[in-house]
């Protein structure tokens, strides 16, 4: 039978689970995470466990928060488990179980609650997992969109935010207001430079309604810049009844995720930090290239195998990377067009990063779904494809490939595959993205002429030409004659 995980359970657990291996009562918040998904405990909380278990910097424990209405469900799930999670990694050569117990409380939902959770001088890094698309950038001018109405809201309410940025700022004024020092603000999305997208954000809004305090931030909070890796898929059924039938625990919110992960940061915490580096993570001057690196190679090349697999009608990536004319397609894509746009790093080699994308993306045990790649590609597409198209661009390069990927965006935005399934939208401009892809059938520029998504990069002639040809090529011959015909 069985066992609900809590922590009277942790000296119950199955000999092939691993439990913590230190005092979780010894343990003192020092960061507040604001995105408590799968993604957060396959990675922050997974590097902080391993911290803790060598019995160092206790006091460096997860608070959790949040602003959406799911974070309050998660939270519940979570507090019936005294904040643990149950981690599968996912191996090809085999499966393993650890429970996760690196996080000790978690904010009540509602944002009173949360700016008292920041504004606690105990807390020195407040983290942030809210997706891409969280951060208000306008994809016109790639800067931050003060006319958004969140945005509005806050500035126009202060100590009433609704944003995430909102809270941080009152949180902000708080600490300066008692003498505490400011909390230091960790970005853990796949955006390039997030630190420096955070900051534009929260200075941004801070400046529309106290330009006192936005000077005050720029002077004295850090961002530092990290990139982030781990393959982690959505949490169903499926995992729920593996991690209870594999393994004998009852865990209403375990995460799988593959065994790889990677974080690189900036060394730029003024009220200090966790030693992270003694279990795996990268602290460097310049996370820069290392995060291009990833966002176009990996991230891209997640999109590269999104849109046509799913036309075809697979459901999960390692299938998909079983068809040679995808796999192929991938890597010749990623040899032809996206690596080189890439500068050099000492040690390291862009055509090993690929073949270990190429492994990461077939494993089977993974579970990783096509739908889960295709998720939001408005907020997508303009952080890991337009940049890569805009540097072919400038360096007046080929873009056929890129070209490609865009079309079957496209097509995909029809909402119907190559033989007549539905696709369930999974983007919040679904009806919009759908009416422009079906009125491209006549004239593809009704697709690109969408500037919130492609800027004034829809306006150059040479996409437009790309696009046109590639997109007449997937009606025409269908998906795979054409992935076929680019890889060669």
């Amino acid at each position: 039978m069985a066992i609900s995980l809590s922590g009277a359970a942790l000296a119950h657990l199955p000999q092939d689970v691993a439990a913590p291996a230190y005092d979780r009562a010894a343990l003192r918040a020092g960061i507040l995470h604001v995105g408590v998904g799968n993604f957060h405990r396959a990675h922050m909380a997974w590097y902080l466990d391993r911290l803790f278990a060598l019995g160092r910097h206790h006091d460096w424990a997860i608070r959790g928060a949040g602003v959406r209405p799911g974070d309050a469900a998660m939270r519940d799930r979570l507090a019936a488990q005294d904040w643990m999670t149950t981690l599968v990694d996912l191996a090809p050569e085999g499966l393993s179980a650890r429970i996760l117990g690196s996080m000790v409380d978690f904010a009540r939902v509602d944002p009173q609650a949360t700016v008292a959770a920041m504004a606690d001088p105990a807390i020195r890094i407040v983290s942030l997992t809210i997706t891409e698309g969280g951060y208000y950038v306008d994809a016109k001018t790639d800067g931050f969109d003060a006319d958004h109405p969140d945005i509005r809201h806050d500035a126009d309410n202060p100590d009433d935010p609704r944003t995430v940025f909102g809270m941080m700022l009152a949180a902000l004024r708080a600490r300066r207001a008692a003498g505490h020092a400011p909390f230091t603000i960790l970005s853990c999305d796949n955006l390039p430079e997030n630190g420096h997208v955070c900051a534009a954000t929260v200075t941004g809004l801070a400046r529309l309604s106290d330009p006192a305090l936005a000077d005050w931030i720029a002077a004295n909070v850090a961002f530092p810049n990290s990139m982030v890796d781990c393959i982690t898929p959505a949490t169903g059924d499926r995992e729920r009844d593996l991690v209870r039938d594999r393994f004998g625990i009852e865990d209403a919110a375990p995460v799988v995720c593959e065994p790889f992960r990677q974080w690189v940061l900036e060394d730029n915490f003024p009220q200090g930090r966790p030693a992270l580096e003694a279990v795996g993570a990268q602290f460097v001057a310049d996370v820069a290239r290392h995060e291009l690196m990833k966002l176009r190679i990996l991230n891209g090349g997640h999109a590269a195998i999104a849109y046509g697999p799913a036309l075809l009608g697979h459901h999960f990536v390692h299938d998909a990377m079983a068809v040679p004319d995808i796999a192929d397609w991938l890597r010749a894509l990623e040899r032809r067009e996206i690596i080189p746009t890439l500068q050099p790093i000492a040690g390291v080699s862009y055509d090993d990063y690929l073949a270990l994308i190429v492994d990461r993306f077939s494993n089977p045990r993974i579970g990783d779904t096509i739908p889960r790649l295709c998720l939001d590609g408005s907020n997508r597409q303009p952080k890991f494809i337009l940049p890569t198209l805009r540097d072919r661009l400038a360096a007046d390069a080929p873009i056929d490939g890129l070209a490609l990927e865009l079309a079957l965006w496209c097509r995909y935005c029809e909402g119907v595959t190559e033989d007549g399934q539905p696709i369930p939208p999974n983007d919040d401009n679904h009806a919009a993205l759908r009416d422009r892809a079906i009125a491209a059938r006549d004239d593809p520029r009704a697709f690109l002429s969408n500037t919130a998504v492609f800027g004034d990069l829809g306006d150059d002639p040479r996409l437009v030409a790309a696009f046109t040809t590639q997109l007449a090529a997937i009606r025409a011959q269908g998906v795979r004659a054409v992935l076929r015909a680019y890889s060669g």
